[in-house]
């Protein structure tokens, strides 16, 4: 199997101890070095202060990593938008060619499902996006939050999409979608939507009782926690929003499509707030890491 666990992991597994997933196109894709490795590091010792262990997971000469050494997780902060993001699709390809690949949410879950993680911290999953009808464009992660059993705690689908759609989707795939003492579904930047969650979590034991509950009864796919921004990082929705619309507008001129879409939409967005956005990116990770800790946890002691 093109699959190496890290020792530590695997030992915590073997204990039942709690151990949390993340992502390495954040580090690649998400923000300038060296600020994307002091951001990784930062997550993964917030989940150590929770009591987690965590697992950065990446592609690495043909190798799903789970659980990327600090000096692993400096080179791909350093070579960057160079690393290709990969989808289910690309897995084989990159395999077949032991290349470097950061996981996106669908391979993230997907190589913590083999090695045995249940639980996987996000900024936020991606979905359907503005459009959609017409380009079809629809991310992978909901596909794969369909088939494979991992829990993915996030701050909601990224606010660049169509979140009422997205929300659809996830709904006919029979994904649960809930959200962290919230009714409304968080909308990556800001803390509300004025779309409703299917449940509201009083705490991390409500949590993991419920991610126990689908496990046990053999039901296949994931499970979506929304859980909001800090306040004191929320955007104001007005300013988000026309910041996006002018990202969008200017996506559309460029003609970019697929999976260049996003990283292209973030960082123009991040260019038009003056920072703003990718501040409180990095704050909604913080808080998720914390929280994916304690379920994680919880999850253990049940």
């Amino acid at each position: 199997m093109n699959i190496r666990v890290n020792e530590e992991v695997v030992k915590a597994l073997k204990e039942n101890r709690p151990v949390v997933a993340l992502e390495s196109t954040i580090i690649s894709h998400g923000m300038p070095y060296p600020q994307n490795v002091e951001t990784a590091l930062q997550v993964e010792k917030i989940v150590r202060d929770n009591g987690a262990v965590p697992a950065t997971i990446g592609i690495i000469d043909g190798v799903g990593v789970v659980g990327m050494k600090p000096e692993e997780i400096e080179e791909f902060g350093k070579r960057g938008m160079s690393i290709p993001k990969v989808s289910r699709r690309d897995l084989p390809v990159i395999f077949a060619e032991k290349s470097w690949g950061a996981t996106t949410v669908a391979t993230t879950m997907i190589l913590a499902a083999k090695a045995g993680v249940e639980f996987f911290v996000t900024g936020g999953i991606g979905g359907v996006h503005r459009g959609a009808e017409t380009t079809f464009d629809v991310s992978a992660d909901l596909e794969e939050l369909a088939r494979t059993n991992v829990t993915v705690i996030c701050a909601g689908a990224k606010a660049i999409l169509d979140l009422p759609k997205t929300l659809e989707v996830l709904e006919t795939k029979g994904v649960p979608v809930l959200g962290y003492r919230t009714k409304e579904l968080p909308a990556f930047y800001t803390r509300t939507s004025g779309l409703k969650v299917d449940y509201a979590l009083k705490d991390a034991e409500d949590a993991a009782s419920i991610v126990k509950a689908k496990r046990d009864f053999g039901l296949d796919g994931g499970i979506l926690i929304t859980n909001p921004i800090p306040e004191e990082f929320s955007m104001d929705p007005a300013e988000i929003n026309a910041a996006i619309d002018r990202a969008l507008q200017e996506m559309d001129e460029k003609g970019i499509k697929g999976k260049e879409c996003t990283p292209f939409l973030l960082a123009k967005v991040a260019e038009i707030t003056g920072g703003d956005s990718l501040n409180s990116n990095i704050r909604l990770v913080f808080n998720n890491a914390a929280l994916g800790a304690q379920i994680a946890a919880a999850y253990c002691r049940l």
